[in-house]
């Protein structure tokens, strides 16, 4: 009877299904099984010889027996599917505990990867990067930034001088990387967003100073700058830097290229605003200067202020470095000591 061969069929295909090992296997027994040539479809062929009142019955028990068999294949599918993933992860184990390989040479040094890092975090923001001369004219490092005759950076005892040019004009290495602001914007005309990574020089060496040094600078031109831009930017990248939520405040200052001016400080890495030598009792570190540009400064590069607006802002790329990775002492970054290069190693 069709019944019994309904019946048959139902504990055959279980019991194949059990013996299943694979998950190809599996599948092979659903396509004879319910395929539009398998088992099933021909036992159902023989409804047409069955009597009309027993049709429905036999129908509904077909149904049943179908439902039941896919449900068993789907959780046979899922338990083969398990296995042969822990069996494919067994043997594509790696042993981490065993030694790595150690490079024999190099290692990036960690004012490199500061850079580096400083670089990426302005990148993703839509910054370009400039580069400009060590050796700059007096207008670009000093004059075209707004800054007077009579400033004290302007001293021998800050300034590197060089011999005059040989039109007369005084040289020196750069104190700061803001001259490629200036060579920027003499070139090309707003919407400017830019970074400008590169060494400067200054008579200067104690601790926290070298006489050579790294600083980026940024600035940004466009049509309805404003402060609230900056501070947003600059609060960016400092949580991206550290990665970590660190509280951000800006205090005003005075730099002679920018106006309003103020100095970023942000909270201690080491006390968590307690308190400690690092940031002197005070659970604040100032990292960077910043401020709207002069209008000089535009008037000085041939940009119409009236139009254009826009904010710069300068950082000393070894201190950044020193405070993310515990340096203590600047001079340690130029002394060569392997020992001290060693840790940077990766």
């Amino acid at each position: 009877m069709l019944r019994d061969e309904l019946q048959r069929w139902h504990k055959g295909v279980l019991a194949e299904l059990a013996a299943a090992a694979s998950v190809e296997a599996v599948e092979q027994l659903r396509v004879a099984a319910l395929g539009r040539k398998g088992e099933l479809t021909r036992i159902l062929r023989g409804l047409g010889q069955v009597e009309a009142a027993e049709r429905p019955a036999l129908g509904e028990l077909a149904n049943r027996l179908k439902e039941s068999f896919s449900q068993a294949l789907g959780e046979r599918l899922g338990v083969l599917q398990k296995e042969a993933l822990a069996a494919r992860l067994e043997a594509e184990r790696i042993d981490v505990t065993l030694p790595g390989r150690e490079r024999s040479v190099g290692g990036m040094h960690p004012i490199t990867r500061a850079m580096g890092e400083i670089t990426a975090v302005f990148t993703a923001l839509g910054f370009a990067t400039a580069s400009g001369p060590e050796i700059e004219s007096d207008w670009h490092n000093f004059g075209a930034l707004n800054i007077p005759a009579d400033h004290p950076a302007r001293e021998m005892h800050d300034t590197f001088y060089l011999p005059d040019d040989a039109g007369g004009g005084k040289r020196v290495l750069r104190t700061h990387t803001s001259p490629v602001q200036i060579r920027v914007m003499e070139g090309r005309q707003p919407p400017l967003r830019v970074i400008a990574p590169g060494r400067v020089f200054r008579c200067d060496s104690d601790v926290t100073h070298t006489p050579m040094f790294h600083q980026v600078e940024g600035f940004l031109v466009d049509t309805g700058v404003h402060f609230g831009q900056l501070k947003g930017v600059l609060e960016h990248f400092l949580r991206r830097f550290f990665e970590r939520e660190l509280p951000v405040r800006f205090r005003p200052s005075y730099f002679p290229f920018t106006e309003p001016s103020a100095e970023a400080d942000m909270g201690c890495l080491f006390c968590q605003g307690g308190g400690c030598r690092i940031c002197k009792g005070t659970g604040w570190l100032e990292v960077l200067g910043c401020g709207m540009i002069h209008p000089n400064v535009l008037a000085n590069v041939g940009i119409d202020r009236e139009i254009h607006s826009g904010f710069a802002f300068g950082m000393g790329v070894e201190r950044l470095a020193m405070l993310k990775y515990g340096i203590d002492d600047m001079r340690a970054l130029f002394d060569n000591d392997v020992r001290f290069l060693e840790k940077f190693r990766q």
